[in-house]
């Protein structure tokens, strides 16, 4: 057969014509080339692709939660880094990992847990209405403006229950001994008394002698370092419901017809108050004694309607509940639809219409009770002209987030379609015209969550399309439902200034690096010096420190002084502290710390289980990982290729 092959070679390619190119007429071309192209996938784990849009909206996400915590302390250069987006990539090989192990051991989670689990969400629960259902409404909006709907969002929570099985379950099982959480306790406590003797670097910067040959040798071998970054004069536009909130404005009108379809929302619910008195039986009480309790409640009935104003003082003396039998059966005020939690005893009480009405008797899970509505508060509507304002703000958000949504694709579109210009764009959603001047790098004058400081959009300003052609940046996503396009009006280069305009700052810099250098030195030679002679002269006052009370000792040095053999003290140990100098540490004594209490060493103990369950857990998956296929793309941590 091969040798046919090989002897009719023009054949065989022309079968290969006739097989190839028609099927190139159903796909086409790019669906061809498509079918062999990862450039679309990240990684891929046992044959499931991750994407490149999966990495980047988990990418994204990321951001969003770092910027919601830190606020203005957000600076997303520390993010979005190579180290960064590889943990990321690792996290999703793992998550993809635990995900085919859930499916081999046939893993789901049920309905109601998925329903607990999202009852639970604070974002959910904060939908709640008067009558404590959940806002359904509000619900699909909300999951709306993130591009999913109930469905999805409830079968991705349910995904997650199923993988959180694994690692739960071996978190839970994870178990540290009380001698290794006392021993490690113990270390934790323990103290060193130990004296300091800093070198600092300035002391050192008078005894640095520098000429011209020097600072021009130092400057040419530093020219990167003293650089200025490359500067683009920019115009941009910001596409985000705020922006697009400005041209928005809710009538009265609007906010009227709102707040009739919502009545609700605006409504305090009625509020009562009761008393009850209890005969306990439980709910697995044999029926001679249930029978018993219910005539006793029957009896206690019937006392009560013959003198509904002495209702207290039956309680005080037949009422069997601890909690409000002293007090003539008061359970105080309550609202919302729930008194103690028992649908019958609560539908009960609800059910008394006026104060000083007595319900008949009601078994519940605890057993017989007799309820009087002793006060009561109508609910109360809010006056129109009360919310007037929070609903046209509300309604103003809310049409801003929709425009926001139907607007996005369109907003893409047009900077890309009308690429020499932003004011088709400014001018189609009404949005401002803006300029500015910002390097390659985040700029420190700028807030850290200012888009203008986001890495991926100084990455476009920059790019040859941006520079040298002037066209529009595509539309960068920023995070929080922001997206924002510039285009460059003047770009300069990064330069080098020169030498005799910046001398000073040259020899700053080459007298700090030199005075430190010195200090390193004079500070490993006295190091020497003292561990022969054992002398104390030069040293500071002693300071007693511990591994959880560093006081102001560096973390280098902290970690050098507990690394130091001191079971013959005195010992000394010296760090290099960069800039800063080089610090020498008398190590005088080690003292034991104070005893652990108990309920000290009980929360050590859970926090080390933790942390073996979180071990264990790690062990596991890497295992897992082992017999995976896993391939990377090349997207996120620059392989190509490789196979785990």
């Amino acid at each position: 057969m091969l040798d046919f092959f090989r002897n009719h070679k023009r054949l065989m390619m022309f079968m290969l014509v006739l097989v190839i190119v028609p099927g190139l007429g159903f796909i086409g071309i790019q669906g061809f080339r498509g079918f062999f192209d990862e450039s679309a996938n990240v990684a891929s784990v046992n044959g499931h692709k991750i994407t490149r849009a999966e990495f980047d909206d988990a990418m994204r996400r990321q951001l969003d939660q770092a910027r919601q915590v830190l606020g203005a302390r957000f600076d997303a250069k520390m993010f979005d880094t190579p180290e960064r987006r590889r943990e990321l990539l690792d996290s999703l090989i793992q998550q993809r990992v635990l995900a085919d192990e859930a499916q081999r051991e046939h893993l789901s989670a049920s309905d109601d847990a998925v329903r607990r689990a999202l009852l639970a969400d604070p974002v959910i629960a904060s939908l709640r209405k008067p009558d404590g259902s959940i806002d359904v409404d509000r619900y699909t909006q909300l999951l709306a403006m993130q591009g999913m709907t109930p469905d999805q969002y409830q079968e991705r929570v349910r995904y997650g229950l199923a993988m959180d099985q694994i690692p739960d379950s071996i978190q839970a099982s994870a178990f540290v001994p009380k001698s290794v959480a006392e021993h490690l306790a113990q270390l934790a406590e323990q103290q060193r008394a130990v004296q300091p003797l800093v070198l600092h670097t300035s002391d050192y910067a008078s005894k640095v002698k520098v000429d011209d040959a020097q600072l021009a040798a130092y400057y040419d071998a530093h020219r990167a370092d003293f650089a200025t970054p490359p500067t683009a004069s920019i115009q941009y536009v910001v596409f985000s419901p705020a922006t697009l909130g400005a041209g928005i404005n809710p009538t009265e009108a609007d906010a009227k017809t709102y707040y009739d379809d919502n009545t609700a929302r605006f409504t305090t619910p009625r509020e009562v108050r009761v008393s009850q008195i209890l005969i306990p039986s439980p709910s697995g009480a044999k029926p001679d004694e249930d029978a018993a309790a219910k005539k006793t409640a029957q009896d206690v009935l019937a006392q009560v309607k013959a003198h509904p104003d002495q209702f207290a003082q039956i309680a005080q003396k037949e009422s069997k509940d601890p909690g409000s039998a002293s007090k003539g059966g008061d359970l105080g005020w309550s609202t919302g639809g729930v008194i103690t939690g028992d649908k019958a005893f609560d539908a009960a009480a609800l059910g008394l219409k006026k104060k000083g009405d007595v319900s008949d008797v009601v078994r519940s899970a605890f057993g017989y009770h007799v309820i009087m509505l002793t006060d009561e508060k109508p609910p109360v509507v809010k006056p129109f002209a009360s919310v007037k304002d929070q609903i046209e703000k509300e309604l103003k958000s809310q049409q801003a987030a929709k425009a926001f949504s139907d607007g996005s694709d369109a907003f893409t579109s047009t900077v890309y379609e009308q690429a020499k210009s932003l004011q088709p764009v400014a001018d189609k959603f009404k949005l401002t015209l803006q300029t500015a001047t910002v390097t390659n790098k985040p700029s420190a004058s700028l807030p850290p969550d200012s888009p203008l400081n986001n890495p991926k959009f100084l990455a476009a300003v920059f790019a040859n399309d941006a520079v040298k052609d002037h066209n529009n940046t595509q539309a960068i996503d920023v995070g929080n439902n922001m997206l924002i396009s510039a285009r460059v009006t003047d770009f300069k280069p990064a330069a080098t200034p020169p030498l005799a305009s910046i001398k000073d700052a040259v020899r700053a810099r080459y007298v700090a690096e030199q005075a430190a250098e010195l200090a390193r030195k004079d500070g490993a030679a006295k190091l020497a010096d003292l561990q022969k002679s054992k002398s104390t002269a030069g040293f500071g006052a002693e300071m007693k420190l511990s591994r959880t009370d560093a006081q102001s000792v560096p973390p280098a040095a902290l970690s050098a002084i507990f690394k130091a053999d001191a079971s013959k003290p005195p010992v000394y140990t010296g760090v290099d502290l960069g800039e800063a100098g080089y610090a020498i540490y008398r190590v005088n004594a080690v003292l034991p710390g104070a005893p652990i209490d108990p309920a000290r060493l009980a929360g050590a103990q859970q926090q080390l289980s933790q942390m073996s369950g979180q071990t264990d857990m790690q062990a596991y998956i890497d295992a897992l990982r082992a017999r995976s296929k896993v391939k990377f793309y090349g997207a996120a941590d620059g392989k190509s290729g490789s196979t785990d």
